[in-house]
């Protein structure tokens, strides 16, 4: 049995993770459950592994898996934290069309932790999101590595793009550096150079003249699957 305490955060995790895709940080559980400190979201975290519920996941920052929710509970209406923005994201509960109509090409993987080359060829069609124009030009890459986790990307998406050769301050982007990688980065323009910033702390923000940078294609939505 729950106390009340431990059904709120994992029911407020549990939403947090099925409409963003990511779990809240810390400070958004202790801002939700209107807790001092951190240090009652990490007991209550424990004890919720201790029964069952939840599990950490090694090696990625703010990964927790909800295992499994009490049979008495309807997760429809969790303590409200504080709204962060993320990517549009397509997950498994919406049906599927057909593969006939509108697709757009699938062109491999894009690091977004340490560069890879330059994404050329197409390996597979996806139907977009509705409410990506049609008459746009959009592709999609598979996202490998975790250095934008904090922005609600995590490794095996797949980011949908449109393509540009510009983007403004801000914008998540695909960048070709040097014209032989591409990484997945957040663009920040400073004065004469590029600023390619990861959204983990545990990468580093990469800055380079202009000329050694071309923008691929802007993030206009993100597509998760279930397997």
């Amino acid at each position: 049995m729950l106390t009340t305490k431990q059904r709120e955060l994992l029911l407020f995790i549990h939403e947090r993770i099925k409409k963003d895709g990511v779990s809240p940080s810390f400070d958004e559980m202790k801002e939700a459950l209107n807790l001092a400190s951190k240090s009652g979201i990490h007991r209550l975290i424990t004890a919720l592994e201790e029964r069952g519920f939840l599990k950490r996941l090694a090696n990625r920052a703010r990964a927790l898996e909800v295992l499994k929710l009490p049979d008495s509970v309807t997760p429809s209406a969790p303590p409200r934290g504080r709204q962060v923005f993320r990517p549009s994201l397509v997950g498994s509960e919406a049906t599927p069309p057909p593969m006939a109509g509108h697709t757009i090409p699938v062109l491999g993987r894009i690091a977004a932790g340490v560069p890879i080359e330059a994404i050329q060829n197409e390996v597979d069609r996806i139907h977009p999101p509705g409410h990506l124009p049609e008459d746009e030009d959009h592709f999609a890459l598979e996202v490998k590595g975790d250095s934008m986790i904090d922005a609600g990307i995590l490794d095996g998406d797949l980011v949908i793009l449109k393509r540009t050769d510009d983007a403004n301050t801000g914008d998540i982007v695909v960048a070709l550096i040097d014209e032989e990688e591409a990484t997945l980065k957040r663009l920040r323009k400073k004065g004469a150079s590029i600023a390619l910033e990861a959204a983990n702390p545990a990468f580093e923000t990469r800055i380079f003249g202009p000329d050694r940078v071309r923008v691929q294609g802007r993030l206009v939505a993100l597509v998760r699957r279930y397997d």
